[in-house]
């Protein structure tokens, strides 16, 4: 038991700091790209920490595997580097007793994953759908931020308040840059700038609103050419736009694993097979980093380290394709997922008996070699 829980203490503390890195790494590119449709207007800068707070659990569901296959290696390796593997070695431990002692703390991280995949992941997937939904009710009036230019409709339209009222009925200091595209072919045709003291928000019966600029000035021109129109309105109405907010989240995402079960839906079939193989591959690599860092001394803690990183993109990478053929109908429901972990499982296998195997061939073709002698 001791050595049980001093090789699950550094697969553990390993994980959380590999796990760890490899979460901020992507909730970073994550959050910039959310924060850039903020800084453009498609999004209220106050939900962007509730859109990340619900989507950790799907970035961890796939972050745990990677980070525990390299945490077996990267511990492991310092124990074969350290010659403490050797110690233990001496006193009967093999690889079958070490991938025993291993698939303790990997049960633990498999029971973790299914968790995630199969409940917290869905249901965080449907918390942001709900935000994103009521984000695509915004206008660009209830995305404004007072002393900011910011870029609407495809960069086409750029807006700056000078002042905000709290309740967000009031505008004061407006300018509003607009150009104008040709319907054909899509091509600048000139542009708009309209600037006002002040405006207000105005809702009309069918539910579509305007802003409705008081005071201001109206120019339509061509840039670099000196035939631009200017017009002087007191009241000029605009109709308010809703941002689009792009996102990558699909619907069956968000559907609860218990409506899966039963689904005759080829997509549904699919979505439930990848929920269920992530746990499954917790257990696989397990079996594929054992052997892989096993290292020389001589050698370092690194020469597997690329190769393994490969073997697992490999394996996570076919997955993902076998998903999307599955998903299309090009692989059968009863085939599915499942002979992707086999082969990787039997590579498993080969590696944990191939030293072994290869060390009692060796002995029989010395013995032999001595006979003959």
């Amino acid at each position: 038991m001791i050595v049980f829980r001093y090789l699950s203490r550094e697969l553990l503390l390993t994980l959380s700091a590999v796990s760890a890195v490899l979460l901020v790494i992507i909730m970073s590119g994550r959050f910039i790209k959310y924060l850039a449709q903020a800084a453009q207007g498609a999004l209220d800068p106050g939900v962007l920490f509730m859109i990340m707070g619900f989507r950790i659990p799907g970035f961890l569901q796939l972050i745990l595997p990677l980070g525990l296959f390299l945490a077996i290696l990267l511990a492991y390796g310092r124990l074969y580097l350290d010659s403490e593997m050797t110690v233990l070695s001496a006193t009967g431990m093999s690889q079958q007793r070490l991938l025993a002692y291993t698939l303790g703390p990997a049960t633990l991280i498999a029971l973790l994953v299914a968790w995630l995949s199969l409940g917290l992941a869905p249901q965080g997937v449907a918390q942001v759908a709900r935000i994103l939904n009521e984000q695509d009710a915004l206008t660009e009036f209830d995305t404004l931020v007072p002393g900011r230019f910011q870029s609407m409709k495809d960069g086409t339209r750029v807006t700056y308040v000078q002042e905000l009222s709290s309740d967000r009925a009031e505008l004061g200091g407006i300018f509003i840059s607009d150009k104008r595209l040709s319907k054909d072919s899509g091509k600048e045709r000139g542009i708009t700038v309209l600037v006002a003291e002040k405006g207000r928000q105005e809702i009309q019966a069918d539910g579509s609103r305007y802003l409705i600029l008081e005071n201001g000035f109206r120019y339509d021109g061509n840039p670099g050419k000196a035939d631009y129109r200017a017009i002087q309105y007191d009241t000029y109405g605009m109709l308010l736009q809703r941002p689009e907010v792009s996102t990558d989240i699909g619907e069956r995402e968000a559907i609860p694993t218990r409506e899966l079960w039963g689904s005759d839906d080829q997509r549904h079939v699919a979505e439930l097979q990848w929920r269920l193989s992530i746990p499954l591959l917790v257990f696989v690599v397990t079996l594929m980093a054992v052997p892989l860092a096993r290292v020389n001394p001589r050698q370092g803690r690194f020469l597997k380290l690329l190769p393994a990183i490969l073997l697992y993109m490999a394996y996570l990478s076919l997955l993902i394709a076998m998903r999307g053929a599955l998903d299309k109908g090009k692989l059968p429901i009863s085939v599915g997922l499942w002979w992707v972990h086999g082969i990787f499982l039997m590579i498993g296998l080969l590696l944990i008996y191939w030293e072994p195997l290869r060390l009692k061939w060796a002995s029989r073709r010395a013995v032999r070699e001595m006979a003959h002698a």
